[in-house]
C-alpha cells in the first residue's frame, strides 16, 4: 500500500505549457527559436549566420558562434503559445482539483523572472504571476513541485556568456535560486534543480556553441556546482525545503549474455545516467568517469572548493522520468528503436507506442529497484505516460483506453516496487496531465494528457479544455490511493 501522504498528481514544464512568452516582462529563452516538427522531421533554432541570412539548425548541431538568434514571422513556434496556460491557470488547476491532485509538477520559466538572466532586480509581473498559480493549487490543497529549470535558459545569457560554459551563469543562477526561494517560502517546499540533467545537450538546453566533449563536460561541471550551491542555499532559507534532482532514467538491458553485450551495456548506463546522479547524490566524480577524462585527455576546470561544494550540496531525493527501456548490443546490424531522444536496439519482447517508444511496465519496477539500491534516498516518478493520437467522438467523448492501460500497468509495477521490494516512493506524477506541447517533436497531436487541449500543430485551435475517459479513471486512482485500477 501506498503512504497515506502519497502524492499523486501530473507534470508539466513552462516552455511546453505556459505560453505568454512576451507578457508580463518575460524575456526570450533559448526555447524560444525552437520551431515544431514531427516524427520524422527534428525541431531546430533559427539563427542569423555570418550573411545575415536565416539559417535552422538542430539543438545538438555544431553552432558557430557568431551565429544569433533570431525570430522568423514566417515560422511557428510552439512555446510562444503553448497551451497557454498564463491565460488558464485557474481553469486547469480547477481541472486538477477535480480529479483529486496531491501535488502539481510545473517549472518556473527563469525569464519571467529575470529577463535576461543578469538583472539585479526581479521581474516583479513574473514572481506574482506565479504566486497566483501557488495560492491557486493551494487553495485547493496541492502541493507544488517545482523544476527551477527545465530545459531553457535566458537568451542573453546564451549570446553573451555561451551559456553553462561560463562560470558566470552560475551566479545568476544562485540569484534566480534566491529570489525564488525567499519569494515561495511556506508556498513550495518540493523542487528540483535541473530537468533531465543526464539529457542536456549542445545549444538546445545549455546554451552552448560550439559544442565539443571539452566544453560539454565543463558546461556540465557548473550545473553540478549551480544544483549543489541551490540545494544548499534552499536548505539556508527554509529548512523545510526538499530539493532533488531529476533523472531522465532510460532502462537498459544487454541484448544477450554475451559478456561483451554485458559490458557496454554497464558502460552506456554509467555515462547515460549514474555519472549525473552519482555526483548530486553522493557528492563526488565517481573513478570510472576521472578515469574516462582522463583517457579522452579532457580536463575540466574546477575552482577550489568546488570538491567540498559538492559534497555539501547533495540532493534530498531523486525525482526521475520513466517512459521506457532500450537494449543495448555490440552487433552494427541490430535495427533500432527511439525512446526520449535516444536511439538504442530494438527489443522482440516489447510492443512500441505510435511514436516508436518501446511500452516496457515491468521496466518501471526495475529501475526503481536500481535506483533505491544504488542511493537509498526517496524516489519520486516525475513523469510517466504514453503519447498517442487521440480522437473526439461526435458526442465529444474521448475513448483513451490506451492510455488507461498503460498508466494502468505502470501503476501495478510501481506498487509491487513499493509493497515487495520495499523502495521508498514519494510520488507519482504522470506527464502531460493536461496536453501541452511535446518537447521531442513539438507537436500536439502527440498527446499525454487526462484534458484535451483543442489545439493542433501549428497553434490553431480554441484552447477549449475536454475531460478524457483516462480523466474519471484517475481520480479513482487517486481517491482509492492505487488501489482502485
Amino acid at each position: 500500500m501506498f503512504k497515506k501522504d502519497f502524492l499523486w498528481g501530473g507534470a508539466t514544464a513552462a516552455n511546453q505549457f505556459e505560453g505568454g512568452y512576451q507578457e508580463g516582462g518575460r524575456g526570450l529563452a533559448t526555447s524560444d527559436t525552437k520551431t515544431n516538427g514531427s516524427l520524422t522531421r527534428k525541431r531546430k533554432h533559427s539563427f542569423l549566420d555570418e550573411h545575415n541570412q536565416i539559417v535552422y539548425l538542430h539543438g545538438s548541431d555544431y553552432i558557430p558562434k557568431g551565429y544569433k538568434a533570431v525570430l522568423d514571422d514566417a515560422m511557428y513556434y510552439p512555446s510562444h503559445r503553448a497551451v497557454d496556460f498564463y491565460h488558464h491557470y485557474k481553469e486547469d488547476i480547477q481541472l486538477l482539483a477535480e480529479m483529486g491532485f496531491k501535488c502539481f509538477r510545473m517549472s518556473i520559466s527563469w525569464t519571467r523572472i529575470y529577463p535576461k538572466g543578469i538583472e539585479e532586480q526581479p521581474n516583479e509581473e513574473g514572481l506574482a504571476f506565479y504566486d497566483q498559480v501557488f495560492d491557486e493549487c493551494l487553495k485547493y490543497g496541492i502541493e507544488p513541485v517545482v523544476t527551477i529549470n527545465h530545459f531553457d535558459m535566458p537568451l542573453y545569457l546564451s549570446e553573451q556568456y555561451d551559456g553553462w560554459l561560463s562560470r558566470s551563469t552560475i551566479d545568476c543562477f544562485l540569484n534566480y535560486c534566491r529570489t525564488i526561494f525567499e519569494r515561495y517560502k511556506g508556498k513550495v517546499k518540493y523542487w528540483m534543480t535541473f530537468n533531465e540533467i543526464n539529457l542536456l545537450r549542445g545549444y538546445d538546453t545549455l546554451g552552448v556553441h560550439e559544442m565539443d566533449q571539452q566544453k560539454y563536460y565543463q558546461a556540465i561541471h557548473h550545473i553540478f556546482i549551480a544544483s549543489a550551491k541551490a540545494v544548499k542555499l534552499g536548505h539556508e532559507i527554509d529548512e523545510n525545503n526538499q530539493i532533488g534532482m531529476m533523472l531522465a532514467h532510460i532502462l537498459t538491458y544487454p541484448e544477450t549474455c554475451n559478456p561483451c553485450d554485458v559490458e557496454q551495456e554497464i558502460l552506456v548506463s554509467r555515462n547515460l545516467k549514474y555519472f549525473f546522479a552519482d555526483v548530486q547524490c553522493r557528492g563526488y566524480y565517481p573513478s570510472y568517469i576521472l578515469k574516462k577524462l582522463e583517457n579522452q585527455s579532457i580536463h575540466i576546470k574546477k575552482e577550489e572548493g568546488d570538491d567540498e561544494i559538492l559534497k555539501q550540496g547533495c540532493v534530498d531525493y531523486i525525482g526521475f522520468s520513466y517512459y521506457n527501456s532500450g537494449v543495448i548490443t555490440t552487433r552494427s546490424d541490430a535495427k533500432e528503436t527511439l525512446g526520449n531522444g535516444i536511439k538504442l536496439a530494438q527489443n522482440p519482447y516489447l510492443q512500441e507506442s505510435e511514436w516508436k517508444w518501446p511500452i516496457d511496465p515491468k521496466g518501471l519496477r526495475i529501475s526503481l529497484n536500481i535506483l533505491w539500491d544504488r542511493y537509498q534516498k526517496p524516489l519520486f516518478i516525475v513523469e510517466n505516460g504514453l503519447g498517442a493520437e487521440d480522437h473526439i467522438e461526435a458526442d465529444g467523448s474521448i475513448h483513451d483506453d490506451y492510455r488507461i492501460s498503460y498508466l494502468r500497468d505502470h501503476i501495478i509495477e510501481m506498487k509491487k516496487a513499493v509493497e515487495i521490494d520495499g523502495v521508498d516512493l514519494m510520488g507519482y506524477t504522470p506527464w502531460g496531465c493536461i496536453d501541452l506541447v511535446s518537447a521531442g517533436t513539438g507537436e500536439m497531436k502527440k498527446r499525454y494528457g487526462f484534458v484535451y487541449v483543442d489545439m493542433d500543430d501549428e497553434g490553431n485551435g480554441s484552447l477549449t479544455r475536454s475531460r478524457k475517459d483516462s480523466f474519471d479513471w484517475y481520480k479513482k486512482v487517486i481517491e482509492s490511493n492505487g488501489e482502485i485500477l
